[in-house]
């Protein structure tokens, strides 16, 4: 198995480690070991385009149809004469 050392962690960041491995009974490198373990555990592979991803994600819910504004003709030009 390979070890890594990680530097510049912050104070805060390490205390709130401390705890939370201690909450959960093990030690502070198991404890990082298991987040990186479950952050990296699942497979985020893109799904085309933010228009599919957010269809996809409000499709369950139902949908509703808006009514179409209608077209008019375009203004004339602004005369800066």
């Amino acid at each position: 198995m390979g070890s890594m050392t990680i530097r510049g962690i912050d104070d805060a960041l390490k205390r709130r480690l401390r705890m939370q491995a201690a909450a959960h009974g093990r030690s502070m490198e198991e404890e990082a070991r298991d987040i990186l373990r479950s952050a990296l555990s699942t497979d985020d592979a893109p799904m085309g385009n933010l228009a599919a991803a957010i269809r996809a994600r409000f499709a369950p819910l139902g949908g509703i149809d808006l009514e179409i504004a209608p077209r008019e003709d375009a203004r004339p030009p602004v005369d800066l004469s």
